[in-house]
């Protein structure tokens, strides 16, 4: 669904910039610009994901190595009342 927004968007924004009454130098300028500013604005977007991901990864990373010593300290003090 973002894709095609995103898609739409660029389509929308080519089209008008050259549909627009002005020299053929400025317009290839002009998409030049817009074009630098969306591959900042899509750089900005991935390194904000990847930063997420790094975050949920190391999260989840501590849950795990909880989830391995509960389990290791009731194996070890042979407390298995939780099985019932």
């Amino acid at each position: 669904m973002s894709s095609r927004l995103l898609t739409g968007f660029i389509a929308g924004l080519v089209a008008g910039i050259l549909l627009a009454p002005e020299k053929g130098s400025d317009t290839r300028k002009k998409l030049t610009e817009k074009g630098k500013e969306l591959k900042n604005k899509f750089s900005d977007f991935v390194d904000g994901l990847q930063h997420k991901f790094e975050e949920v990864k190391g999260e989840a990373e501590k849950m795990t190595n909880k989830a391995k010593e509960k389990a290791q300290s009731f194996s070890e003090t042979g407390n298995n009342s939780w099985a019932g």
